[in-house]
């Protein structure tokens, strides 16, 4: 048993501002009988309250001490109202507000205490490939608000899945699958967390079963129709009865309906079961009822319900269709990752399961083959096409010691690769993972859309029958039109376009900045990039490389400037500070041999001094040669490189004189650059000036933010305020803040919130995550391989490449737009069928093909339009 202390808490939990109970009884918590059963491991709701009960087995809470460890940890959690431990049989009951915490935050508090929970949570992804619109999906939630033992489930029918979090030890996959096959939809494909249980490739719509139904229905509706209007003389009466009198086209239509009426009359059932009042039940309602119009009462109603049948089930073929293309392209995003891959094992090569790789594997990848897992190079050089991950147009040269992404593909050399990540866990199975959980995230138009379709459906649905009742009841009119009219509104009461039109969106949005490097974590957070007015960029990272490169060599002295780069070389191989790594990386780069180096020292806050050849060098700031009795206001340049003063010149006969005190080396610090002076304790030999340098695009990300509409730019960095100040200027932002801490920059953020509608901060994910946690969007820059940046940010640019931002900030906007677009073209649309209907403008099959089939095609299409928009690349 391994326990750890009381102070093991969850700040997440005291960030929200809970107040807590202090300590206590179990009983004082809420009160209840100790007696009361707990050897069932299943989350049940109260009646009647907001309460949930969680009974979760804890065998290692053996003993009253583990007991109050354990309460204390899940005491932490706003909306806990009782907690009940029982030592004697390990077993722990939980009440919690399901709408504050829910059952995972209990489990994580209890496995923080330092307890193991028996028969943890199972969570498995369910393929329901026929629940594709919000009704489905309520059908689904239905059968499965029913089933002991599953603790959350989440339906997404913008993907036909439904993700299920289940206790193993109560209840099995099988039972899940029955509840939704109960609800009247199959399940083709079960994954869990780690791998597949099986699956089938996905039918092509056109060929389903339910597709031959329909094509052999509407065959029967032709030769009726024909029968009935143009070959009269063979619609003879098959069969006669008082008041009914059925003929030839009369039984095709039957027929029709029976043949293409099955699916729809079984999933009104399932929906009348489960007392859902959607689109199968209601036309199962209008077919029936069109029946009985004709078989009771002798109104002569077949042809309608045939046509009902026919028309709604290639309407459903048709919205199922649009909705494969809005679901392909997830599907094109775990396509990315091969099935299999090459492995070398025991001096072998073998062809494996690329979800078998371990880590620790080596695996071998030729041109033009797809990396099958992340790992880094151990031996060859090629060039990695790495834009499915990062977006990347140009690809990148990897050599031994670089990483490499699962997905991405090996252009033209041979690669050996040891895999450091599993195949569940690496950088590409992580992206395809959030994507899928962005569903869950609903916008605030999403959830505005659900609550009035809530109200629409129940009002049209009355509409209708007031429509078909009051004109023949009250003023004596044809009761077969009315009836007809009523069916019309029937059908038009369905919401499936407009409920659909913001959840197709979000995911094409997703989809599209995925492959395009950009990965937003939830629909809110599309939402909320595509409305900030203020961007707050951090400096180090984001807006400069983040590495120190050499960006001037002045050689003094008559040297040169390989003698300069040689020397400073020498004295910065021993020293661990970046600008040593970035004078030995452009020596390396210049092909300087570095020499023989002995009796290094370190100078603290002064530089290094040290033996090269035998011969005492330094090197370090201006002062430290002023201290060694230097006049550093009277030099002389071998060359000029870019930096000799005039002023400086007309003191000296001699040409290439230099002031370094007085003038070079501040410009060079005006520069946003660091001087490091190099030389013996007689000469001085050179001076070499490094930089953080800004990237790029940098200036022209900072243009085209402005162009798309951002207000205000600013910089936040925890640098100097002269090198802020330069960077600032160069890449053009509204203002900077410098020498900020990371509290002054949460405070920065803070203050644009209140003068913006909406601020995005971007930053690396790492250090600047409270400031990231603050703004209203936080976006992680250069997240590829880095879990930190991926978990802490909402959205992160998975390439180190900034020119995706105004493309994130553009597919937010468009996304935005077309959510409006497709909200109010189908409530307009469905508006104007329905004022039609009693009016005789409107009749069934155009409220069938164009209210429900059209306008889902409609606004799925237009959605899928926000894969046209691609980043621009952005340079100087």
């Amino acid at each position: 048993m391994s326990n750890s202390g009381p102070d093991d808490t969850d700040t997440g939990a005291a960030e929200r501002g809970a107040d807590h109970a202090p300590e206590s009884d179990p009983a004082d918590r809420g009160g209840g009988d100790p007696s009361e059963p707990t050897d069932q491991s299943t989350s049940a709701a109260q009646h009647g309250s907001r309460v949930e009960r969680l009974h979760l087995s804890v065998p290692g809470m053996d003993c009253p001490s583990c007991a109050g460890k354990v309460e204390r940890s899940v005491d932490t959690l706003a909306g806990v109202s009782r907690i009940d431990p029982q030592p004697t049989t390990g077993r722990l009951t939980v009440d919690y507000d399901p709408d504050t915490t829910t059952p995972a935050d209990v489990r994580e508090r209890v496995e923080k205490a330092g307890y193991e929970i028996e028969g943890g949570p199972v969570t498995e992804t369910f393929s329901v490939p026929d629940m594709d619109c919000a009704s489905c999906a309520g059908k689904v939630e239905n059968a499965l608000a029913g089933v002991d033992g599953i603790a959350e489930y989440d339906t997404r029918p913008t993907s036909g899945t439904v993700v299920v979090s289940y206790d193993g030890d109560q209840i099995g996959a099988a039972d899940i699958v029955a509840a939704i096959e109960n609800a009247g939809y199959d399940v083709t494909d079960t994954t869990t967390e780690g791998g597949s249980e099986g699956g089938a490739e996905p039918t092509s719509v056109w060929r389903s079963r339910r597709a031959m139904n329909t094509w052999a229905s509407a065959g029967l509706t032709l030769v009726g129709l024909l029968v009935q209007f143009l070959v009269t003389g063979l619609d003879a009466v098959l069969l006669s009865l008082p008041g009914i009198a059925i003929s030839v086209a009369d039984g095709l239509f039957l027929v029709a309906v029976a043949i293409g009426g099955q699916a729809i009359l079984r999933n009104g059932y399932y929906s009348l079961r489960n007392r859902n009042l959607d689109i199968d039940l209601l036309m199962s309602v209008a077919i029936l009822g069109a029946l009985a119009a004709s078989l009771l009462f002798g109104q002569e109603l077949y042809m309608e319900a045939a046509t009902l049948a026919v028309l709604f089930s290639v309407a459903q073929l048709l919205e199922r269709r649009s909705m494969d293309e809005a679901r392909n392209s997830l599907r094109e995003l775990m396509e990315l990752s091969p099935d299999e891959a090459t492995v070398r094992r025991d001096g072998e090569e073998l062809v494996v399961p690329a979800d078998e790789l371990q880590v620790g594997d080596v695996v071998v990848v030729k041109p033009g083959e797809k990396i099958p897992t992340d790992g880094q190079v151990l031996e060859g050089a090629s060039a990695v096409n790495q834009a499915p991950i990062t977006g990347e147009s140009v690809p990148v040269d990897k050599q031994p010691g670089d990483e490499v992404y699962a997905g991405t593909i090996n252009e033209e050399g041979y690669l050996e690769v040891q895999v450091t990540a599993a195949a569940s866990e690496d950088t590409l199975s992580q992206v395809i993972e959030l994507v899928e959980d962005a569903q869950g995230n609903k916008t605030e138009r999403e959830q505005f859309v659900e609550r009035f379709a809530s109200y629409y459906t129940p009002i049209v649905v009355a509409a209708a029958v007031l429509t078909a009742a009051v004109p023949p009841l009250l003023f004596g009119a044809p009761a077969a039109t009315w009836f007809v009219y009523g069916l019309t509104l029937i059908v038009l009461s369905c919401p499936c376009a407009f409920v659909i039109s913001t959840p197709v969106t979000v995911v094409s949005g997703i989809t599209s900045g995925a492959k395009n490097g950009v990965l937003v974590k939830g629909g809110n957070h599309l939402e909320a990039m595509g409305g900030v007015e203020a961007i707050a960029l951090d400096k180090t990272g984001t807006l400069t490389k983040g590495e120190l490169t050499v960006t001037d060599v002045v050689p003094l002295g008559g040297r040169t400037k390989d003698e300069v780069l040689a020397c400073a070389r020498g004295l910065e191989s021993r020293s661990e500070h970046p600008i040593g790594e970035a004078v030995i990386a452009e020596a390396e780069q210049a092909g300087v041999e570095k020499p023989t180096v002995s009796a290094f020292e370190s100078i603290t806050g002064k530089g290094v001094r040290a033996k090269l050849d035998e011969s005492v060098h330094y090197a370090g700031k201006p002062g430290l040669f002023e201290s060694l009795g230097f006049d550093l206001s009277h030099v002389h340049a071998t060359t000029d490189g870019g930096v000799v003063m005039a002023k400086a010149e007309a003191q000296c006969e001699r040409a290439g004189c230099l002031d370094l005190l007085a003038e070079t080396v501040p410009q060079l610090q005006a520069e946003g650059k660091t001087v490091v002076l190099v030389g013996t304790e007689d000469e001085l030999e050179g001076l070499v000036a490094v930089a953080d340098e800004v990237r790029p695009e940098a200036a022209a990300t900072v243009d085209r933010l402005h162009d798309l509409g951002i207000q205000h730019v600013t910089m936040l960095t925890g640098d100097n305020e002269r090198t802020a100040a330069t960077i600032a200027e160069q890449v053009g932002v509204d203002d900077y803040r410098a020498e900020l801490l990371p509290a002054e920059k949460v405070a920065a953020v803070e203050e644009l919130a209140e003068r913006y509608e909406g601020v995005a901060m971007v930053g690396d994910g790492v250090n600047d995550a409270p400031a990231l946690a603050a703004a209203t969007v936080g976006i992680a820059m250069g997240a590829a391989g880095t879990d930190t940046a991926l978990e802490t940010a909402d959205i992160a640019l998975m390439g180190d490449d900034l020119s995706r931002l105004p493309y994130l900030y553009e597919l937010s906007n468009e996304a935005n737009r077309v959510i409006r677009q497709n909200i109010w073209a189908s409530l307009g649309a469905k508006a104007l069928l329905a004022l039609g209907v009693p009016f005789g403008l409107v009749p069934i099959w155009a409220a069938v093909l164009v209210g429900d089939a059209g306008l889902t095609m409609a606004v799925t299409g237009n959605a899928m339009r926000l894969a046209n928009i691609e980043p621009e690349e952005l340079t100087e």
